[in-house]
């Protein structure tokens, strides 16, 4: 059955799990909010947002950021969970550290909460998302929360202070990582040099999975990390099990790829693709 159908089978009157996402509006639609709850629905759960930055961007570059007050990040998370009660959660694009420490004292107390944080630190422009000053709040605040970390190559190698050039880089860093922040980590690895794979490395402290898929050469897709982690969080929605959530989230970033579709003058991810 493909994934978009999954979505469709639900009967009139279905209770739908709940999600949340919370990161920055992608006025271009290929990553962040947009991307999240594009992932969500296709997945057949329901889709909460608290809005972390407004931003100008486009495939080719961000022109703006406009960070909402934390005050203003916290009403929403508030109103969320005061009538839908999401099982899932990610955060992505956070960007300042008054931001993050305000999403980190809210989920403190949500602990009983699968929490999947992905470091959004550069958009695949180059522009930077993550101001200098928050690093720290992150790394001390919020990545000790976190169920499942989902860093990039560029971002891990921000994390841990070492250059990553081979998977025993990557099974190392993965591995480091863990151990400093008690949580399960999922390293991508789609941008390691030589390469013949796009090569993921999942370590939870007990067991290492290493999850393979094909490399489009030439191909620059916005908002593949936003979705990989939306995808994850949207099985452990589901009542998948964390490692499961990981498989089935590499497997549905894959597909997104491998079934990529125009829009304009650029290339997209296809939420929506057909094939199981």
């Amino acid at each position: 059955m493909s994934r978009r159908n999954l979505s469709c089978t639900r009967k009139a009157g279905a209770k739908l799990p709940v999600a949340l996402t919370v990161a920055g509006s992608d006025s271009g639609g290929g990553a962040g909010i947009q991307a999240d709850l594009k992932t969500f629905a296709s997945l057949g759960v329901h889709g909460t947002s608290a809005i972390t930055c407004i931003t100008a961007q486009n495939p080719k570059r961000v022109r703006a950021v406009q960070a909402c007050t934390p005050s203003m990040v916290h009403r929403q998370l508030e109103s969320i969970f005061e009538e839908l009660e999401p099982v899932a959660a990610k955060t992505g694009m956070l960007f300042s550290a008054p931001i993050i420490n305000t999403v980190a004292e809210f989920f403190r107390s949500k602990r009983r909460l699968s929490l999947v944080v992905d470091p959004v630190m550069v958009a695949t422009s180059g522009a930077r998302l993550l101001q200098d000053k928050a690093r720290r709040s992150l790394c001390a605040n919020l990545l000790p929360l976190a169920t499942l970390l989902t860093p990039n190559l560029a971002e891990a190698e921000v994390l841990t202070g070492r250059s990553l050039r081979s998977l025993d880089d990557l099974q190392a860093a993965a591995r480091g990582l863990q151990q400093s922040y008690r949580c399960s980590v999922l390293l991508k690895g789609g941008h390691l040099p030589k390469s013949e794979h796009a090569i993921d490395v999942f370590y939870d402290g007990k067991k290492e999975l290493l999850l393979r898929g094909p490399l489009v050469p030439g191909v620059k897709l916005h908002g593949a990390g936003c979705t990989l982690s939306a995808a994850i969080t949207s099985y452990l929605a589901l009542g998948h099990s964390l490692r499961d959530a990981v498989r089935e989230g590499k497997q549905y970033i894959t597909q997104a790829i491998l079934q990529r579709q125009l829009a304009g003058r650029y290339t997209l991810l296809n939420h929506h693709w057909e094939g199981a």
